[in-house]
């Protein structure tokens, strides 16, 4: 039997050990999916939480000199395996045993050290993988790093590389003195304008011009992000590789997100019996001090509070959205006005409106099984997974046409009855109130139609198997 090629996952978050963002999800659950046909491996830093909850687990497999330039540094490598899945950790102390994952001033000179070390570990594990994954600009420099520094040693020629963008919006730009002083590399990429994005280098398009093929999380994106509407700056660059850019939209873990097994909602239930996602809606309303009444239409959203989810655009609005009687459940942090925003509704209509602050597990898992509609309004949304989550369980996404939201969630069609959600195009405060009227009035005067439109979603394919396939056909095309 062929051995299998090896494909080497490289982020800065993953489930199950170490979660801010969506980044964590993917690499939580795409690799399981990637099993199938390759060897999958994932490498992470060894956070402080990931020491906390798992360190007993670990096996030290690696010590060695990590050159940083103007200073050596020591890295160890920690080995674990989860569902056939090799995890590896890189370890330094100083640089990731901190309270926060990110938001530091040395961002730059952490994640340096993190590429650099994940480079050099290679030749102390003897393992070089076939393809390294890197994933968005905290392991940017890798593709670099393995053919500027070890571009005469044939095992790392050998190396194809495959870069994920994320979020374009998040791209790693730092003072150019971080190139000689935390990398190693030469001034020149920085003078000749191969790294330079305005005064600083730039480590997303160090990985957009250094991989073999890049992709981002949704096709509808991916076209987006050649316009300088969405591009921030990378657009002319990622005009140039458009080419060997694909876009694969994000699945979800639809064993972890299923409302048959469920254990954290009250009652579960399935598209053939719902009566276990009303109990969840009654449940719902009795926690979170809302008016408890099975005919009204309960919107909410899971989210981080920024002006990307479209927060701002909604508070425009929100008390013409709750002049259509509704109930409105949140959770989520993030900006302060916004969150002051949400207290106020919260204060104007009691037990109508509830903010939760913060982010609560179980909780989300109750509101996704317990609402009748999902907002997510965002402005821009590279792929999104709330949307794919909500209609998992039967609650209809209104969102806004612009990336993996338009990719995913099929507008709904009065004439045919068809759609798994309602969506609107202008990132504007009056285009959310009018998409969230349709959609009160569907629930309120068309009961059928919106019976439907649960069953539709339901039924609608999130998991990863389609996507897997398209990296499939990705990783063979440059094997």
């Amino acid at each position: 039997m062929e051995k299998k090629k090896s494909v080497l996952f490289a982020a800065s978050e993953g489930m199950p050990f170490v979660k801010s963002g969506g980044l964590a999800d993917v690499i939580g659950s795409l690799p399981q999916e990637l099993t199938k046909r390759f060897d999958l491996r994932v490498v992470l830093p060894l956070y402080a939480d990931v020491i906390e909850r798992w360190i007993d687990k670990l096996e030290k497999v690696a010590t060695f000199p990590v050159n940083q330039g103007q200073k050596q540094t020591v890295a160890s490598v920690y080995r674990y395996v989860l569902n056939g899945i090799t995890y590896y950790f890189i370890e330094h102390q100083g640089y990731f045993e901190r309270e926060n994952l990110y938001g530091y001033p040395d961002d730059g000179e952490r994640f340096a050290f993190f590429d650099l070390a994940i480079v050099d570990m290679f030749e102390h594990l003897n393992y070089f993988p076939d393809i390294i994954h890197s994933n968005d600009w905290q392991t940017g420099m890798i593709p670099l790093l393995c053919k500027k520094r070890h571009g005469s040693d044939v095992r790392y020629q050998r190396i194809r590389h495959v870069y994920t963008i994320h979020n374009i919006l998040f791209q790693g730009n730092f003072p150019p003195e971080m190139l000689e002083s935390c990398l190693g590399l030469p001034m020149d990429l920085f003078n000749d304008g191969t790294l330079r994005q305005g005064r600083d280098i730039n480590f997303m398009k160090a990985a957009i011009l250094f991989s073999d093929k890049i992709t981002t999380v949704s096709n509808n994106y991916a076209h987006e992000i050649l316009t300088p509407e969405y591009g921030e700056g990378l657009e002319k660059i990622l005009q140039l590789r458009s080419w060997d850019l694909w876009g694969i939209v994000n699945g979800i873990d639809i064993n972890m997100w299923d409302p048959k097994k469920d254990k954290k909602i009250p009652k579960r239930y399935s598209a053939e019996d719902l009566k276990g996602k009303r109990e969840c809606k009654r449940a719902l309303q009795r926690s979170m001090g809302l008016r408890v009444s099975s005919d009204t239409m309960l919107v909410a959203m899971v989210s981080r509070l920024t002006s990307q989810k479209g927060v701002y655009l909604l508070l425009d609005h929100i008390y013409e959205l709750m002049g259509l009687d509704i109930q409105f459940v949140v959770l989520g942090t993030g900006d302060e006005h916004a969150e002051n925003g949400l207290r106020s509704l919260e204060y104007r209509f009691p037990h109508r409106a509830v903010y939760y602050r913060g982010y609560n597990e179980e909780l989300s898992h109750r509101i996704y099984a317990g609402a009748d509609a999902f907002m997510m309004p965002s402005v821009f949304e590279p792929c999104g997974i709330s949307q794919l989550i909500s209609m998992r369980y039967g609650t209809l996404p209104i969102v806004r046409e612009t990336g993996g939201l338009k990719d995913t969630v099929d507008p709904y069609n009065a004439y045919t009855g068809e759609g798994t959600g309602f969506s609107f195009k202008n990132a504007t405060g009056e285009d959310i109130l009018h998409v969230t009227r349709l959609a009160a009035e569907v629930y309120y005067n068309n009961k059928d139609a919106w019976n439907r439109l649960i069953q539709n979603a339901m039924a609608k394919d999130v998991s990863w198997e389609g996507s897997a396939n398209l990296y499939f056909r990705l990783y063979d095309s440059i094997l």
